[in-house]
C-alpha cells in the first residue's frame, strides 16, 4: 500500500484485467466520458472469458427481447432468490437484474457485437420457479480473427476449435454429440464437414463460443480507440490519507510504473484458480488440486490487493466445480455432455451412486465433495462408447493408449473384472448396475431423478423414453477415473450493489470496484444457467463504470449511483441515443 503522490500516467478508471467484465467496464466507462485503461498481466488479451464456452446469462437482455423471450422481473427474480437462498444481499440481485439489459445494450452499440440464443440449453435449475427450460443463455456469434489485424495474435485459444479450422456453436456441439442418433447430428456432421472445406478455401481464422466474444470486445475497444496494455502486471493499490483507493502500483516492460486513476481502480482479475497456497487455505479437501481450467494467469491477484487494503471475503471455499478427467498430458478434460448420455453411470469408490450424474455440474461436484468421493468411477459399456463421444474422444473412437497407462481408463469384459481394475466391490457395482437397468427400463430413476429435468434432458438422447436413462449391458465395460476439476473459483471480495468493494464492518472502500471472479459470486453457492459467470461480470462492470462517472453527476443516475428508471421499469434509453 503506497501513498506516493506521483503518477507516470493518469486515467479516470484503471481496469486491472481483460476479460468479459473488464473490457465491458471500459466500454461502459467510455460511454460515460471516462476515460479507462485496461492493463493485462497475460500476454494475451480476453481472460477466463476467452478459454470459457462464452455463454452469457442476463434475462431480458436485447438478444432474448428480439426473439419474443420477455420475462417478466418477479420471475426473475424469484428464480434467483430461490437459487441463492438468501445468501446473496437483495440489493445485488436487484442490481444484476435491473441493469443487465442496459449493459447489454450499451455493448450492443458496437457494430461488432452480435449474439444468438442458445435456444433449448436449459437453465440449470428449470424447475424452480421462475426457472426456463428453453434457457436464457446467448452466445457470441461466430467471428473471422483476420478481422482483428495485428491483435489476432494476441488471442487466447480455447477449446471450441476443432481439427482443419473447425469451428462449432454451443449448438453445434449439441447437435454434434448426437451425430451418430440423430438426423439434427448428422446434418451437423455435414456443416461440419463444409465449413472445414469453406475455411480452407477462403482462409477464414473463425473463432466461437468466448474467444468469439473476447475478439468482438476488443474490436470494439478499437473502435472506440480505448487503450489494453499487455503484460502490465498491479503489484499493489494506491490509497491516500483517507484510505481511498487513488491508483495502482505495476511493472510493465520490467519498469514499475504508477497509473492514477481519478474516479478508481476495478479489479476484474478473476479468481485465485492456480494459486496453490490459496487453494489450500480456502478450498474444501478434495477440491484443492489444481484441476482449474481458466487462464494460467488467474492467481487471485486482485483478492490480495483488495484484502491489502482491508476489503471483506466471502464464499472462498467454493469454486464454479466442474467434473472432469485428466488427459495423460496434463490438461484438464470437462465432463459437460458426457454425464448425460445413457448406459453409464457413475459411482463411488463403494461401487454405488452418489447423485444424479447429469445434475448442473455444480451440483454435481457439491455432492461429490460432500461425500468425499474424490475420484470416483464413470462407468458405460461398449454400447455407450460406441455412440456418443467421451472426454474429446470422438464415438467408437479408440480409446489412446496413454489413458489406460496412465491409470485414467480401464476395460473389462465384465463388470466383475472391471470392478477389480478400479478396486471397488464387485458386488456392490454389480448390484448397482442392476437396480439402474430396472429404472433405465421403466424410464424413471427413483433414487436421483435423473432425467426428470430440461437441464438434464438437453444432453442426452431423444430417441429413448428418458433421455439419460438405458441399460448397462453390452461388453466390454469402461471406466475413467474422474476428478475435481473447476471453471475458476467463486469467492473474493464482498461488494455492494454499485459493485464497490466493503470491508468487514460493512464500510465502503472508496474509489475500489470489483467484478467477475475476484469478487464474491452475485450466484452464491449455485449456478443460474450457462453463462452466470460471464453475466455478472459484465453487468457489475458496466455499474462500476457507471457509478463512478455519477460523481460528476451524470444525468442519467441518481446520487446514490442508482439508475433512473422510467414508468415501464426500463433505464431511460439515454445511454442507446448518445451512439
Amino acid at each position: 500500500m503506497s501513498a506516493t503522490p506521483e503518477w507516470d500516467h493518469e486515467y479516470d478508471l484503471v481496469i486491472v484485467g481483460s476479460g468479459g467484465g473488464g473490457m465491458a467496464a471500459a466500454l461502459a466507462a467510455h460511454d460515460a466520458g471516462l476515460s479507462p485503461l485496461i492493463i493485462e498481466k497475460g500476454k494475451r488479451f480476453g481472460g477466463s472469458t476467452a478459454v470459457s464456452g462464452g455463454g452469457i446469462w442476463i434475462p431480458n437482455n436485447p438478444t432474448l427481447k428480439a426473439r419474443g423471450h420477455d420475462d417478466s422481473r418477479e420471475s426473475v427474480r424469484r428464480y434467483l432468490d430461490l437459487l441463492t437462498e438468501g445468501r446473496v444481499p437483495a440489493a445485488r440481485l436487484d442490481a444484476f437484474v435491473d441493469n443487465g439489459p442496459a449493459a447489454m445494450e450499451l455493448i450492443g452499440q458496437s457494430r461488432w457485437m452480435k449474439f444468438f440464443w442458445t435456444k433449448g440449453y436449459a437453465d440449470y435449475h428449470p424447475e424452480y420457479e421462475g426457472g426456463r427450460p428453453l434457457g436464457r443463455s446467448i452466445e457470441a456469434k461466430p467471428f473471422d480473427t483476420r478481422k482483428l489485424g495485428e491483435d489476432e495474435k494476441y488471442q487466447r485459444p480455447n477449446s471450441m476449435k476443432g481439427p482443419l479450422g473447425l469451428w462449432i456453436t454451443a449448438k453445434d456441439y449439441h447437435d454434434l454429440a448426437m451425430a451418430k442418433r440423430t438426423w439434427a447430428g448428422r446434418r451437423a456432421s455435414m456443416v461440419a464437414v463444409w465449413r472445414v472445406s469453406s475455411n480452407m478455401i477462403r482462409r477464414r481464422h473463425m473463432a466461437t463460443g468466448g474467444r468469439a466474444l473476447a475478439a468482438r470486445l476488443r474490436m470494439a475497444l478499437k473502435d472506440a480507440g480505448l487503450p489494453l496494455w499487455l503484460k502490465t502486471t498491479m503489484t499493489e493499490l494506491v490509497t491516500d490519507e483517507d484510505g481511498r483507493v487513488t491508483g495502482v502500483v505495476a511493472t510493465r516492460d520490467g519498469a514499475t510504473v504508477r497509473i492514477r486513476g481519478r474516479k478508481g481502480v476495478l479489479l476484474a482479475t478473476g479468481g485465485f484458480d492456480h494459486n496453490q497456497e490459496m487453494r489450500d487455505k480456502y478450498l474444501p479437501k478434495g477440491g484443492q488440486q489444481d484441476f482449474a481450467m481458466g487462464a494460467r494467469e488467474l492467481t487471485g491477484d486482485g483478492i490480495r490487493a483488495g484484502e491489502s487494503v482491508g476489503a471483506a471475503l466471502d464464499l472462498m471455499d467454493d469454486a464454479w466445480w466442474m467434473p472432469a478427467v485428466r488427459h495423460p498430458a496434463g490438461a484438464t478434460i470437462p465432463l459437460l455432455s458426457e454425464r448425460c448420455i445413457p448406459r453409464s453411470v457413475i459411482v463411488s469408490q463403494d461401487g454405488r451412486r452418489f447423485t444424479n450424474e447429469s445434475a448442473p455440474y455444480v451440483n454435481f461436484v457439491h455432492d461429490q465433495l460432500e461425500g468425499g468421493h474424490v475420484p470416483c468411477w464413470f462407468v458405460m459399456d461398449a454400447k455407450a462408447r460406441s455412440r456418443y463421444p467421451f472426454a474429446q474422444i470422438l464415438p467408437g473412437a479408440p480409446i489412446p493408449k496413454a489413458f489406460y497407462d496412465a491409470g485414467i481408463a480401464f476395460k473389462a469384459d465384465t463388470l466383475e473384472e472391471l470392478a477389480g481394475e478400479i478396486d471397488v466391490p464387485a458386488d456392490a457395482l454389480a448390484a448397482t448396475v442392476r437396480t439402474f437397468n430396472g429404472h433405465a427400463r421403466d424410464g424413471k430413476d427413483p433414487d436421483f431423478g435423473r432425467g426428470d429435468s430440461a437441464y438434464d434432458r438437453y444432453y442426452g438422447d431423444p430417441n429413448l423414453k428418458n433421455p439419460n436413462l438405458d441399460v448397462i449391458d453390452t461388453a466390454p465395460y469402461y471406466a475413467f477415473r474422474m476428478e475435481v476439476g473447476d471453471l475458476g473459483t467463486k469467492g473474493g471480495l464482498v461488494s455492494d450493489e454499485h459493485a464497490r468493494v466493503l470491508r468487514g464492518d460493512g464500510t465502503v472502500i472508496e474509489g475500489l470496484y470489483v467484478t467477475g471472479n475476484s469478487s464474491a459470486s452475485v450466484m452464491g453457492n449455485e449456478y443460474a444457467g450457462p453463462g452466470a459467470t460471464i453475466g455478472p461480470a459484465i453487468v457489475f462492470g458496466y455499474i462500476a463504470a457507471r457509478h463512478a462517472a455519477a460523481a460528476d453527476g451524470d444525468p442519467d443516475w441518481d446520487a446514490d449511483g442508482d439508475p433512473d428508471w422510467d414508468a415501464d421499469g426500463d433505464s431511460d434509453g439515454k445511454a442507446a441515443e448518445r451512439s
